[in-house]
């Protein structure tokens, strides 16, 4: 038997990146620290959809006090995409929280944007929106 389990993406911010999952509804649902390996796992879930998570692995920065890792080309990752109730609406609620839409819903249904740390996550509307402004004009912006 065959189960999936969890998407796991490398962050620098915990705090920031719970912030932008929780902007599209997502909630932590488990979290483990480790002290000896110095690191923080938080698992994230759409209500209703726990065993579809996203898990955060956050390794603390180094004792000695160099720099914490940085992370780069979240593109080649791929990407982690989800369904929404309405594109406009979670964009719009995104671009208040200062989000950048990399990719805006032009044609009412796909949107693309970026964790703090650069992962791509496309947004996928539950049937099709019919276009609309400001969305329908507006142009991409960065890498998606």
């Amino acid at each position: 038997m065959l189960k999936y389990l969890h998407t796991m993406i490398r962050v620098s911010d915990p705090d920031a990146t719970l912030r932008f999952f929780g902007l599209l509804g997502l909630r932590e649902v488990k979290r483990y620290e480790s002290e000896t390996g110095r690191f923080t796992l938080i698992y994230l879930a759409a209500p209703g959809d726990e065993d579809a998570q996203v898990e955060l692995t956050y390794n603390w920065p180094p004792e000695d006090g160099s720099p914490a890792e940085e992370y780069k080309g979240g593109r080649n990752f791929g990407h982690i995409a989800y369904r929404v109730d309405n594109i406009y609406e979670t964009c719009q609620r995104l671009m208040d929280a200062g989000v950048t839409i990399n990719r805006p819903p032009r044609d009412g249904h796909m949107a693309f944007v970026r964790t703090p740390d650069g992962i791509s996550v496309e947004l996928l509307q539950d049937g099709q929106l019919e276009p609309a402004e400001p969305w329908a004009s507006m142009p991409n912006v960065g890498e998606w």
